[in-house]
């Protein structure tokens, strides 16, 4: 057996982020740096230590500045302070701060034309010049976009990923040269027949021998990036809408082709395990598969597979793609649930759930999300009785509302926490980054893919849907004042709430003129953002259902 890739321990050492890669001296200082240690320090050795530095230090910035120090040390042996001797004391001290003090840094901010509806999330009519901005952001999108590529080309071309410092490739994923295949699809809606051409004359002329040769891949993440890629550069060619491509690149066949080498390897994960829940590593030069270094799956992962394999049934015509990933929901389906919620592990081999984690964070979320995106698919596709998808989603959302959904104080942050321990133990305010897929699919299942306005008209909208649907916007709000509260302007990885049961002080994100200051905290720890695009998503998904511009302002 090949030696483990990076991502199958990832979240050995730090759990929630996905396929973050952490050394092990990271971990430990981190933990040093965020428990009660750090409280106690100052009565340890080191503490003392640190304490007798600064006072040394403070005791050198006093003697580099002797002449004012004396002049300072007569006026108070007399009793008197003169404005100068004041001034030369605050001068020290504010000499002295510098040192540890880093000039905080502020969200971007908007021209007072373009501040309507964004800084309160109200949603109120955007101003006509705003929308004349429009083409001139998307032009940058696409700048940047090809910024972006121009760097990895150059510099990590074939290879999985791009490390921007160090400037060289790494192969983290595989070494399917993951970065080309995702970069596609992308390229093709923005009509950059350059970066297609180079992306797709690559996947030619590399991927199917890469494919063949290759040892350890992860399941998960090479059926979304690499076959999700391929399949997504057919869709956009139009072949399997009748229409001639008009995209540079390979033959449009030249992706389904390799699409379909890929899967049949991949689909040993599936007929190398003894139940329906596959196993996490598949060999691809071999096309066998051996399960995670723990046993387990992640439940998230093994039900983030359908919508791939039930396209390339779709259209190739070749249904044992499909059949093979559906019997992973058909089997969700008989498992006992807490109200529709599920822990975040799952075993191969027993085919029962591992554990009482329940969260919408990693490992748990997209489970939630392709209930509702598979149901809608297969709906458009095939023939066939998939509404257990639907009522299984139904039931996690109301399990959600009743044991997951709470609001911040003193602002009323309506936000999503976990349940470490199962239903019958302690309620944590603690939210990912990740559970920002959330606000989009509540608006999803509320209208089934159609704007509210036309839900609206044809009386479609039940109650519940409707209290999804505000628990979208609520939600949303949320996960940008997740981004708005820091310094920065980037939301953190994670995040937690102030509750009654919960508050840490000190740990704000920074921008202390956010209503919500008070109500979001950021642990030292969670402070770096992993560029997800899980809120980008959702305010797309919500502005196209809901029609309201406030989401296409705040998006960008």
């Amino acid at each position: 057996m090949s030696k483990s890739l990076p991502y199958s321990m990832k979240d050995v050492h730090y759990d929630n982020a996905k396929f973050r890669h952490r050394s092990f001296f990271k971990v430990i200082t981190q933990n040093l740096l965020t428990s009660n240690m750090k409280r106690e320090c100052v009565s340890c050795s080191t503490g003392k230590f640190l304490g007798l530095l600064m006072i040394f230090g403070l005791a050198y910035l006093m003697l580099t500045h002797e002449n004012s120090r004396d002049s300072v040390s007569d006026g108070l042996g007399k009793g008197i302070r003169t404005n100068e001797e004041h001034k030369v004391v605050t001068d020290v001290g504010i000499r002295f701060k510098k040192l540890f003090r880093r000039a905080p840094r502020l969200p971007p901010r908007l021209s007072p034309d373009e501040k309507v509806s964004y800084s309160n999330f109200t949603g109120k009519p955007i101003k006509p010049n705003v929308e004349a901005k429009w083409n001139a952001r998307q032009q940058n999108v696409k700048e940047a976009f090809t910024h972006a590529w121009s760097g990895y080309k150059k510099f990590a071309m074939g290879y999985d990923e791009l490390m921007p410092v160090s400037q060289h490739g790494v192969d983290g994923l595989g070494g399917l040269g993951a970065t080309v295949v995702d970069a596609l699809d992308t390229a093709m809606i923005m009509g950059l027949d350059e970066v297609v051409s180079e992306a797709g004359s690559w996947i030619e002329s590399h991927l199917l021998e890469r494919i063949s040769q290759k040892g350890q891949v992860n399941l998960f993440e090479t059926t979304i990036r690499v076959l999700g890629g391929l399949l997504s550069a057919y869709h956009l060619s139009g072949v399997d809408q009748g229409v001639n491509s008009a995209h540079k690149g390979p033959k449009p066949t030249i992706y389904l082709d390799i699409a379909k080498h890929l899967a049949n390897r991949l689909l040993s994960a599936f007929t190398s395990s003894p139940t329906a829940i596959p196993f996490s590593d598949v060999m691809l030069h071999d096309s066998s598969a051996h399960p995670a270094p723990d046993g387990l799956s992640s439940t998230s992962e093994v039900s983030s597979l359908q919508l791939e394999f039930n396209y390339l049934s779709a259209i190739s015509g070749d249904p044992k793609y499909s059949t093979e990933a559906m019997k992973v929901l058909a089997h969700f389906k008989t498992l006992p649930k807490v109200e529709g919620l599920v822990p975040i592990y799952i075993s191969p081999h027993s085919g029962e759930f591992s554990g009482e984690n329940i969260r919408l964070g990693s490992r748990g979320d997209s489970y939630y999300e392709y209930l509702i995106k598979v149901w809608l698919q297969l709906r458009a596709i095939q023939d066939g009785n998939f509404t257990y998808l639907y009522d299984m989603y139904e039931e996690a959302m109301r399990g959600v509302r009743h044991l997951l959904v709470q609001k911040s104080i003193p602002n009323e942050l309506v936000f999503v926490g976990e349940l470490p321990y199962g239903s019958k133990g302690s309620f944590s305010p603690k939210m990912d980054h990740l559970v920002c897929f959330l606000p989009g699919t509540l608006a999803l299942g509320a209208t089934k893919g159609i704007t509210k306005e036309k839900a609206m008209k044809d009386n479609l909208l039940t109650f519940e849907d409707l209290q999804n649907l505000k628990l979208a916007e609520d939600l949303a709000k949320t996960c940008f004042e997740m981004y708005s509260v820091t310094s920065t302007g980037l939301a953190p990885e994670i995040a937690y709430f102030h509750t009654e049961e919960y508050f840490e002080d000190g740990l704000d994100g920074g921008n202390k003129s956010s209503e919500y200051v008070n109500d979001i905290i950021i642990k030292r720890a969670d402070r770096h953002n992993l560029l997800r695009p899980e809120t980008v998503e959702s305010l797309f998904v919500l502005y196209r259902i809901t029609q309201d511009q406030k989401y296409t302002l705040v998006a960008l």
